[in-house]
């Protein structure tokens, strides 16, 4: 089992900048693919980003592209995003993601567990 904690959300002015960190227990994640996802008020879950465990290569939701961040720290065990140039239309609870083998890491169904979310709200 594993449990991740996010953590780095907060209230930011639209145009700025946060880092949200990850952190799983009672296991490394190293050996999984991790992901970001968000959801907003009344809406979905969705994609934001993510990275594959070998290779590290990455992938982003267009709305983020250029913006957001996604990177991986295996040997502090801890999953990353920078995120600037906020905007209002971001405002969501973020939520980080590993999966085992996710064919369609995009897809929040293929991931195996999940965080808590972390708040991020941007005033414009």
């Amino acid at each position: 089992q594993v449990q991740l904690v996010e953590s780095g959300g907060g209230l930011v002015q639209a145009g700025g900048s946060l880092r949200l960190s990850c952190t799983p227990s009672g296991r490394t994640f190293s050996i999984y693919d991790m992901g970001w996802f968000r959801q907003a008020p009344g809406k979905e879950r969705e994609f934001v980003a993510a990275i594959r465990r070998i290779g590290g290569n990455t992938y982003y939701a267009d709305s983020v592209k250029g913006r957001f961040t996604i990177s991986r720290d295996n040997a502090k065990n801890t999953l990353y995003l920078q995120m600037n140039s906020l905007k209002p239309e971001d405002t969501a609870v973020y939520y980080c993601a590993a999966g085992k083998n996710p064919l369609v890491i995009t897809t929040r169904s293929e991931y195996d567990y999940w965080g808590q979310g972390t708040q991020v709200t941007v005033s414009s």
